[in-house]
Formats: structure tokens, sequence, C-alpha cells
């Protein structure tokens, strides 16, 4: 009892400080200042140029302009009227009065500034635009920039993407805008919305707190305050109260220790949240979670992971909502998909458009793709009945491998999945193949050959040997490879029943039995029903039997394994036997994954 004394002891002394810190320190602060003709308040973490600086957090100063306009400056000089400041979003609205953003963005750049661009829709993500110069006024798909035009020509603006595919005699390229929201050039959005995550002080202006800056330049919520110091009465009264709040606060702390894990937990959450600066999904409360949903309607599917709801972020725009299952993970596979998925764009990649950590719930917000997932479509017994032929299922193989080649060298770190599998492929309405569930993926350099790894991750039956055992090689990009040709073979056979061809006590090892097939020149049109269908069916199957080579460096790389499948398939050549057995096993797949399980000696974390 006496050290839990002398602890309160401790921080009664810490809040004494605080306070005397408060009444003092911040004298000539004023959380009632306004500026503007419309009276726009003025407050931490912004500050009026005329404050002491302790008023305000660094990069946040404004300049009150003849008491009409608030005035923003950002990197580069660049200058900007404030519109509207929302302390509870942390959302600041900026305008430009000459409504010229194609020359004021120029040259801005926000990586030594403390906001970033807010982008809460599929209209305003991040993309680069292309400026020309054109002497024709005749260019379809092209917005006009009247601020920057003259008699004799027309300014437009061009994502880059269409400037490739398009050949424009008439045009010079004046510049380039960097990562700009698209609302802003195509004129759908009349103000630059920018927002910040340092500091975060919505917890307290949703306490109806002020949040500043004490003596060590650490955030805290206390009372608001008009200019001048407190009296001492009142800090008397304040000190009093909070001795017997932390006496509280202690009884609550020992009755409620069985929770202490989970509040870690969810802590470690919080401070990546706030260190994850230039992230790009939207943070949604639990209660605009619920709205989105429609208070949880309409299910999509559930697992061991949580459930999956349908729900709608506006007429248009459908969403697929995961809400997590908190009694599973220390929340590892939340800060995973967030932290990896918020930071990559690729068509073959589900988009993660936002997330919630509201207290101890989780929840991640996708988009919608309509089709469901590559599982269901190669394993339904309806496939041969389906829309989809062969051409279309060489595209999604096609595009799978595009994804991940994506993870693995179009990143600035090297992206590693570890559970590549047909339920983890999406499908969206042109069934395009898009690459989800990220919970158990690795970052590291492109210049690292190999990764440690504590235990094995991913799904039996399409994990490579190397990750149970380092006698077949070091755990590196490879082991996506060997789940891919997994994966591709599956697509090759998921349209016929392999075990029609074997008694009732035993089972076929498919990829072997593939291989024997195609090693003894057999016809391999049991998969398919048309003749010129069989060079595709075969081309999936060379390629994914090369994936699957037992050692690392046997298998080709993802940039190698996306050339194969472009090419037209006459050249490829058979690959060595990946299995031990020479010529056609009957083997019992169920015993030959649990004897691998049990004979393969798991590797060590090396880091």
């Amino acid at each position: 009892m006496n050290i839990c004394f002398q602890t309160i002891i401790s921080y009664l002394f810490l809040f004494v400080a605080f306070i005397i810190d408060l009444g003092e320190g911040q004298s000539g602060c004023d959380d009632q200042l306004r500026c503007g003709d419309h009276g726009l308040a003025i407050r931490f973490p912004f500050r009026l140029s005329s404050q002491p600086e302790q008023c305000g957090y660094p990069g946040f100063t404004l300049s009150c302009i003849d008491r009409k306009h608030t005035l923003l400056e950002l990197p580069n000089s660049m200058k900007f009227f404030v519109n509207k400041i929302d302390y509870r979003s942390q959302v600041i609205q900026l305008y430009d009065p000459d409504n010229c953003y194609a020359r004021q963005l120029r040259g801005l750049n926000l990586s030594s500034s403390p906001f970033q661009f807010k982008v809460d829709s599929f209209y305003n993500e991040l993309l680069d635009y292309a400026l020309f110069n054109c002497s024709s006024r005749d260019i379809k798909n092209a917005y006009t920039f009247s601020c920057l035009s003259g008699p004799a020509y027309q300014v437009y603006a061009f994502n880059n993407y269409s400037v490739i595919r398009t050949v424009l005699i008439s045009c010079t390229k004046i510049y380039t805008l960097r990562s700009i929201p698209g609302g802003i050039i195509w004129n759908h959005d009349k103000f630059l919305q920018l927002n910040w995550s340092t500091p975060a002080c919505r917890g307290c202006e949703a306490k109806g707190k002020r949040c500043l800056k004490n003596n060590k330049s650490e955030i805290e919520c206390g009372p608001k305050i008009n200019k001048g110091a407190l009296s001492k009465s009142e800090i008397t009264g304040v000190i009093m109260g909070s001795f017997l709040l932390l006496l509280a606060l202690f009884a609550l702390y020992r009755f409620y220790t069985h929770d202490k894990v989970e509040k870690k937990h969810q802590a470690n959450i919080e401070k990546f949240l706030e260190d994850y600066r230039n992230f790009r999904p939207t943070r949604y409360s639990y209660a605009d979670i619920k709205k989105i949903t429609n208070q949880f309607t309409e299910k999509l599917g559930e697992g061991s992971y949580g459930i999956v709801f349908k729900g709608k972020l506006s007429n248009e725009i459908y969403v697929a909502v995961k809400i997590l299952n908190t009694s599973k993970g220390n929340g590892e596979e939340f800060i995973n998909e967030v932290g990896i998925m918020g930071r990559i764009h690729h068509i073959n990649v589900v988009r993660l458009v936002g997330f919630c950590a509201d207290g101890f719930r989780r929840a991640l917000v996708y988009e919608f793709l309509p089709n469901d997932s590559l599982e269901k479509l190669i394993s339904s017994s309806a496939t041969k009945n389906s829309i989809l032929n062969w051409d279309k299922l060489q595209d999604i193989a096609l595009g799978i491998a595009k994804g991940i080649e994506y993870l693995h060298q179009g990143c600035d770190q090297r992206i590693l999945h570890f559970d590549i599998k047909p339920h983890n492929v999406l499908l969206d309405q042109n069934f395009n193949p898009k690459i989800s569930d990220f919970g158990l993926a690795k970052l590291c350099s492109k210049e690292q050959s190999a990764v440690s790894m504590t235990t094995a991750r991913g799904t039996v039956g399409y994990i490579a040997p190397e990750v149970f055992s380092r006698n077949f090689g070091n755990v590196s990009s490879k082991a996506d490879v060997y789940s891919f040709g997994i994966l591709l073979l599956e697509i090759v056979g998921g349209r016929k029943n392999v075990d029609v061809i074997v008694d009732n006590s035993s089972q076929v090892y498919f990829p072997e039995w593939i291989y024997n097939l195609l090693e003894e020149k057999e016809d391999i049109r049991i998969f398919v029903e048309d003749d010129g269908d069989a060079k595709i069916a075969k081309k999936l199957a060379i390629v994914g039997l090369w994936c699957i080579q037992w050692h690392p460096a046997d298998r080709p790389s993802m940039k190698d394994v996306v050339q194969m499948l472009e090419g037209e398939g006459d050249n490829l050549t058979m690959p060595p036997n990946p299995f031990a057995s020479a010529g056609p096993v009957k083997i019992n797949a169920n015993i030959a994954t649990k004897r691998l399980h049990h004979e393969l000696e798991v590797i060590s974390e090396l880091e």
C-alpha cells in the first residue's frame, strides 16, 4: 500500500506542475479569438501570428488580414484563405480567391507540412496531372483553365496515364501537378481540404476541453480559459478535486486489471494511428460504421476474423465493412491492414477506403466487389455453365500475377503477402481480380533477400516448404510465388473433379497428377470443353508447376511469371519434377500434408 500511496503522490505533484503551467505559462493565449467576416474561431493547435509561439503548434500559424480574411501559408510560400476549421475532425478548408488552383498548387510539397490532402471519395483520389498549352480548342475529356489561358491558346489538364495514350501535336507541356485531389482539377470541389493527425486534439474537443501544450511540448487537455492566469483559489480547488479523482482512478485500475492486456493492445493501435501521418484512408467512428451498414443489415460473410457487411457511402458507392473479432490476436493484423493497404493503390489490389478504431471496436472498410471470391468461382459445381471462358480465366491469372509483382517491386518497401489463395482474391463487376487480406503480410527492404519469422504463417496447402523448414532455403518473396503456383493449378483443375479417376480408398495429389499428364504428353483436354482452350490450360499448368518448385531458387520471380503468362506459351519448357516420386503415384493428400508439417523443422526468428 505504501508503494501505491507514493505513486498517487507522484501523480499529484505532476498535476500541480501542470496547473501552475496552465495558470502562468498560457499567458497571452486566448481560445476565444476570431477572425474574418464569418468569425472564424482561432484556437490551439492554430495561433495568430500576433500571439506567442507557445499558443500554437509548429506549422499552424495563421494571419488575420484586415480583420476580414484568415490566411494560411503552406510550404514554398503557397498562400490560401481559410474558409472553415473543423477541430473535431481535424480538417481545415481552404480556398483560392482567384479560383486558380492550377497556379497555386504548382510546386506544392506537403512532406514538410503537418497537413495532408483529405481524400474521402473515389472522385477525389490523389493523382498526377500534366498541364499543356494547346493551340487547338477542340480537345475532348480535358479541363480548361481559363485563368491560365489566353486569346490564342488554351491550357488543359490531363491525367498522366491519358497523356501517354494521346498524341497532342498542337500542345506543349507546361508543368506537372503532383499528387493533387481530382476534385480540385475537375472543379467538383470549390474548396481545398487538408487534415492533420498531429497534434491529436480531437479527444479534448469531443470532451469540450481545451487542447494545449505544456512546458515539455506534450499535448494535454485542460479547461477552456480566457486570457489571463488562474487564481490561487481556482488552482487549490482543482488540485484537491484532482487528488480525489486520482484516488478513484486508482481504485478503478485495481478493479479492472483483467482488461490490462487489451488496453495495452488498444494503446499500441492508437499510437500507430497517430504516428502514421501520411495515411490516405478515412478514419470512421463506430457510429459512422453503423450508419454506413444500415445497422449491420446485410451480411456478406463470416469467418474467424469477424463478420463482413455490405455498406453504402452514397447512392453510387458501395463498400464491404469487416467488423474484426477483438477476442482474436493482439491488433497486429489490424495494423498490418491499415499500415500496408493504406499506402498502396493498384488495379489488382483491393482498395482500403477507411477504418474504425473506436475504443475496443475495430473495423476495416473496403471497396465493394460484387462477384465474390475466386474460390467460389472455381469451386462452384455450376462453373461449366459460367459466362467466363478460358480467355477470361487467363486474364484473371495474369491480373493476380501483376498485383503480386506490384507488391514485390512497385512499392518503396517490398510487401510479402504470405496468404495468396483463391479465397483472398476478389472479383469486381467485370471479373477483374483484386488481392485482399493483408493481415499476415510483412514489409522488408527491396535489398533484403530473406526475412525472418517466428512462426509459419499462411493457409495449409498454399504455404511454401521454406516457411516450415530452412532446409529448403530462406523465406523470401518466392514464398508468394509458390502460393500463386498452387492457385494457378486450382484454376486449371477447378472445373473438373479429379477424384473420379481413382478408387474410393485414395486420392490423387493433384499437382503431381497434372505434372505426370504433361510429362507423358497426355491430353490435358480433360479440363476443357473446347479444343482451342487446351493451349491456355496447358500454359497455366506449366507456369504453375514452375512456381511450386520446392527450392525457392528454382522458382521464377513474379516479373518472370507475368512475362510467361503474357506470352503465347509455345516456348515454355517443362520444369524439373518438383515431387519426390517418379511416375504417376496415388497418394492421400491429407496424409501428405500432415506428414510434411510433422517432418519439417520450424524456422526460428533471425532478427
